[in-house]
């Protein structure tokens, strides 16, 4: 036994050739994005349900109160 067949010799596990490292990696990316457009989707809806302005937190309570009645009638 020479040098290089101890150099050579494989100790990482099965060798064959039709292994799923491939498919099951492809299958992962597949899941991953669609995972990522159902929660663009998602995040889209949301962010339009929010009102165009905030009211301003430095102003009275009761002004904003008054604003609020205002803007329903």
């Amino acid at each position: 036994m020479s040098a290089l067949d101890v150099l050579a010799e494989n100790n990482f596990g099965d060798t064959r050739s039709g292994g799923l490292a491939g498919p099951m990696g492809l299958l992962i990316i597949v899941l991953l994005g669609i995972a990522t457009v159902f929660l663009i989707r998602n995040m889209t809806m949301r962010i339009r349900r929010l009102p165009a302005e905030f009211p301003d937190p430095d102003a009275p309570k009761d002004a904003v109160k008054q604003d609020d009645t205002a803007a329903s009638e």
